[in-house]
Order: structure tokens, then sequence, then C-alpha cells
């Protein structure tokens, strides 16, 4: 039996490590490609577009109470101040400017019949650039569903406060 050193043990011989590919260098190209993928996902610039984006709901109450609700989601979700139209159905904000970034809530209601309204919201997000204010798209279907929930149980709260 013969018993062999540690480096003579690691050494296989020149022979054998042509013909395995060295991993090493593969493992770190790797490596950096997942972390410069990484890095480049977390800035969140949205989508440049021409006309923001909207989604519509369909809310079993008086338009009184549904312009109310969205005045005060509005409000409580940090999108400025909220001005009721009641002639033009709509409910908007004021700009909230943080950074280079502003944002907007924009909400139209139509009364379908005696006890059903619909609502077309707009959440318009805006970029600063050189060139002036871009609009971007950075709310998904998901966050629209969020605040459309948000309104209906704030419909429940204005009018329980009527009654």
């Amino acid at each position: 039996m013969d018993i062999q050193s540690p480096q003579e043990s690691c050494n296989t011989g020149h022979t054998e490590s042509e013909k395995r590919p060295r991993q090493f260098p593969f493992l770190i190209l790797i490596l950096i490609a997942v972390c410069g993928i990484s890095l480049w996902a977390c800035t969140e610039e949205g989508v440049s577009i021409g006309e923001p984006g909207q989604a519509g709901y369909v809310y079993e109450a008086k338009e009184k109470f549904v312009l109310r609700a969205i005045a005060q989601i509005f409000a409580e979700n940090h999108l400025g101040r909220a001005n009721i139209d009641a002639d033009a159905h709509e409910v908007t904000s004021e700009y909230i400017v943080q950074g280079d970034w502003r944002t907007r809530g924009l909400a139209r209601v139509r009364q379908i019949n005696w006890k059903e309204c619909e609502v077309k919201l707009t959440i318009i997000t805006e970029k600063k650039t050189p060139t002036g204010w871009e609009m971007r798209r950075l709310l998904g279907k998901d966050q629209y569903e969020k605040i459309f929930k948000a309104i209906e149980f704030q419909i429940y709260r204005e009018i329980y406060k009527a009654n």
C-alpha cells in the first residue's frame, strides 16, 4: 500500500486535467451575469406611454357615496387633496411631487342604473426628464384591484355615516 501526500493526491496529472473542462471561469461568468441582471431589475423606471392606463369597476351604490369614498381613498393613499366635481361626475387629486416623480389620481363615475355606478380610475405617474414631464406606467392590474377593494370598503363606511 502506497501512501500519498495531499499534494500528490490532488495533482491527478496533466493529461487528465486537459480532458475535464474548467468550471471555475464558467461559474464566475454566471455569477457576474446574475448580479448584473438583479441590479438592473431594481431600477423601476416604468414604461413610457402616450396616455395613462385606466381601469374600471362597477359598484352597487349611489353616485354621491362613490364620489365621497374615492376622495377619501385618494387622501388615505397620499395622492393629495381630492376635489369632488359632482357636476362632471369625477374626483381629481392634486399632483404629489416626490423627487423626479409626480403622481395624480383621476376617477370618473357614471351612474348605470338606480343602484349601480361604474368607476373609471386613472393613476397618472410622470417622471421628470430633460425635455419635461414624461408619463410612465407603474401600476398593474393587481394594484388597481387593491385600490378598487379599498374604495368598496370606504363606500360601505360612507353609507353607514349617512344613516
